[in-house]
């Protein structure tokens, strides 16, 4: 074991599995697993804003000063349960046959995750990946696209764009599924809306609306937008 340069990002080293040198004294009663595993408990029950040293030392029964004896501040505890609870990516994904159904099967799984722990949204994002799980999605998309002939640059592009579609879908979904405001579509917005849409000249509104066309439901929106995204980067692979 060594101690963790100091130039590196909080939790980076400890991600990884490098402990600093322990100093002399009593055996730590926790370890860095316990912590973590605290971290994410409270994150899926309570949320984002429940992950927090004093929190999860009350929880196991230490000081919060105890804390510091295995993490050293809360970001470094936000980016090791973070990491944690994303896991590595999904094994069918670099299974898929060919890169856009790898593609649409990575996508896929972040959303699928964001349904489960909607908290990771609210996770600070402060740069490119550096912990294991969290660049081990990165590496089974970058072998979902190896054979497209793309360079580095653009295949790294394309995993930006997977994700910022992923991570701005999921945000779509927890915001509608959290409302309790009647839905767009209900038959009392749609009483009140329609006549003041034809009155004001939203035509195209309007024959939406009255085709049942505009509502706050997701519905098909998910393949829609990831087919569009898909057909860019196949425009793309083909000027390469």
């Amino acid at each position: 074991m060594s101690d963790e340069p100091a130039q590196l990002p909080p939790g980076l080293a400890l991600s990884w599995g490098v402990l600093p040198v322990q100093r002399r004294g009593p055996k730590p009663a926790l370890s860095v697993d316990q912590i973590v595993a605290t971290g994410i408990e409270f994150g899926d029950s309570q949320g984002f804003e429940a992950i927090s040293l004093q929190k999860i030392a009350a929880h196991l029964g230490v000081s919060t000063n105890a804390m510091y004896r295995y993490v050293r501040s809360k970001d470094e505890l936000i980016v090791l349960v973070a990491d944690k609870a994303w896991g590595r990516a999904p094994d069918h994904i670099a299974a898929s046959p060919g890169w856009r159904a790898g593609g649409r099967a990575w996508v896929k799984a972040q959303v699928d995750l964001y349904a489960v722990r909607p908290w990771l949204l609210d996770v600070p994002v402060l740069g490119a990946p550096v912990t294991p799980n969290l660049l081990h999605w990165v590496e089974t998309l970058l072998e979902v696209m190896d054979d497209t002939g793309l360079n580095q640059h653009d295949t790294l592009g394309c995993a930006v764009l997977f994700d910022g579609y992923a991570r701005s879908y999921a945000s779509l979904a927890r915001q509608l599924g959290a409302s309790d405001t009647a839905p767009v579509e209900s038959a009392a917005v749609g009483e009140f809306l329609v006549p003041r849409l034809k009155s004001a000249g939203y035509h195209r509104l309007f024959a939406m609306y009255t085709n049942d066309q505009y509502a706050d439901t997701l519905d098909d929106d998910f393949d829609f937008g990831l087919d569009r995204i898909l057909d860019g980067i196949q425009v793309l692979i083909d000027r390469r």
